[in-house]
């Protein structure tokens, strides 16, 4: 019997296939267990986990590679599972359906979800079947470099040691306060925009009008991005290197 035995819908039978590729291959890149466990089938939540550490899973998958959004489901859901800290990290998997192979696996673990990387759809027409129901994007370039943990990239597998100490890395910008939470994925992405490894304070306040527009309710931008970019370097993302001079960290 194959995989795909019994499916007709070819979205089913990619499900079917990807979940397999999963579950026969995918270690756990929070603990390095070799072996991760599916769950039943229409789980509210997650595909997978981890026997060893708990750690839950979702897997979405694309025939290619995915672009700068990903289609999930309802809108609302998606924003209380981020906002009640109950979501999943996710496996992207891009594979090719001519070739039969996966080309990409990207992790990106849960606590790199806020609201504001969460795209609300059209309600669907009147005449559609579900009528009304709103879907999102996950705006994937939204999630800084940090969230987006290469497991197999174009073919090639990433070093396993290599991915749990990303892995590692981001667990430590864990923050469970969605709001705090926001502000340093933004102050994130301005670290990550700056081209050059060392930068200064200045660099960071040319960011300021952005910063203030994604956080209006924050009167005070310049002592906020001083200190989220301590608490970066607290983490081992930067380094201070003194008179207001950074150093982004490998």
């Amino acid at each position: 019997m194959t995989l795909s035995e019994g499916y007709r819908n070819n979205s089913q039978i990619a499900r079917r296939v990807t979940e397999s590729w999963i579950y026969n291959n995918m270690f756990c890149p929070r603990c390095g267990c070799e072996h991760i466990e599916q769950f039943e089938n229409n789980k509210p939540v997650a595909d997978f986990y981890c026997p060893n550490c708990g750690n839950q899973y979702e897997l979405k998958s694309k025939n290619g590679k995915f672009g700068k959004k990903i289609n999930d489901g309802a809108y609302d859901t998606m924003i209380e599972r981020i906002t009640g800290n109950n979501n999943p990290d996710f496996f992207l998997m891009g594979y090719s359906r001519s070739e039969g192979k996966v080309n990409d696996i990207m992790l990106v673990p849960k606590h790199f979800f806020v609201p504001n990387i969460i795209e609300r759809r059209k309600p669907l027409a009147p005449t559609a079947r579900r009528s009304g129901w709103v879907g999102c994007n996950i705006l994937l370039d939204k999630i800084p470099i940090q969230g987006r943990i290469s497991i197999i990239s174009n073919g090639s597998i990433e070093n396993r040691n290599s991915v749990l100490r990303k892995t590692q890395t981001a667990q430590s910008l864990k923050i469970e306060n969605v709001s705090a939470r926001g502000w340093l994925m933004d102050i994130l992405h301005c670290v990550n925009a700056i081209d050059a490894e060392e930068f200064c304070l200045m660099d960071m306040y040319r960011f300021e009008d952005i910063l203030r527009q994604k956080h209006p309710d924050n009167n005070n931008v310049k002592p906020k991005i001083r200190q989220q970019l301590q608490f970066l370097r607290d983490k081992g993302i930067i380094e201070f290197l003194g008179n207001g001079y950074y150093s982004k960290l490998k």
